[in-house]
């Protein structure tokens, strides 16, 4: 979505100032009551918006990122652009190279089209061991997952209890629409991945990601040859 498009009427512009406190009024409340906590920054449309609201409100949370290796060129663009906006250094982990050497050399650099278990493993490697390495240590970590993203986020709360990393977790945009998003980022001047004006509403890694249709859902781009039930990466499993 391109918000230079976006029509922001006012009870668009309400709805949004509402969600708006109460996001900010959330994030201070994890910042004091759940430190040290963490804000896992994928440097998607959402995530931009909380990176805005923690640094703007001063928050001692802090904010990292996770690169896979195989990120778009304008995501790293966007973790230029973050650090000069917002004078904010991220900090980022890496996958371990020995577990994605030896994932290549098994099964092939694009191995990941040939099974669900084996694009899953490719996002082990580089996800989820980088993020257990990221949450480490925390009491609580933020994300910026939303409920209508996709049908594997379908009633998701604002706070829930992660068992696998054994630590708080929080959604603070859980009930934002797409268009309170981006009606945040215009009012906010809040910079962003230009991939998401060539219609790409889900940025990933580079070969899993593509642009969607007029009418597609937000998440169809990412791992396209998958079924919808399928398409999370293992970052954020239920239960």
């Amino acid at each position: 979505m391109n918000p230079s498009l976006l029509n922001v009427t006012p009870e668009l512009a309400a709805s949004v100032a509402a969600k708006t406190d109460a996001a900010r009024a959330l994030l201070t409340d994890i910042a004091s009551q759940w430190a040290p906590a963490t804000f896992a920054n994928s440097l998607g449309a959402e995530d931009m918006v909380l990176t805005d609201l923690i640094v703007k409100s001063g928050l001692p949370i802090e904010i990292f990122s996770l690169d896979t290796g195989r990120l778009p060129l304008e995501t790293y663009d966007l973790m230029a652009a973050v650090q000069k906006h917002y004078d904010l250094k991220l900090k980022v982990y890496f996958p371990q190279s020995t577990a994605v050497e030896n994932y290549v050399r098994q099964h092939g650099i694009n191995a990941f089209y040939d099974s669900i278990e084996l694009r899953k493993a490719c996002c082990h490697a580089r996800k989820v061991e980088p993020l257990q390495r990221a949450l480490a240590g925390k009491k609580a970590w933020i994300t910026g997952l939303r409920a209508q993203q996709a049908a594997t986020r379908v009633g998701l709360p604002t706070r829930e209890y992660d068992e696998g990393n054994k630590l708080e977790k929080f959604n603070p945009l859980a009930d934002w629409s797409e268009k309170e998003v981006w009606t945040y980022i215009k009012q906010n001047g809040v910079p962003y991945n230009a991939l998401h004006d060539k219609f790409y509403p889900s940025i990933g890694c580079a070969p899993c990601t593509r642009a969607v249709a007029m009418g597609e859902d937000v998440r169809a781009g990412r791992w396209w040859w998958e079924a919808p039930e399928s398409k999370e990466c293992g970052l954020h499993v239920k239960g």
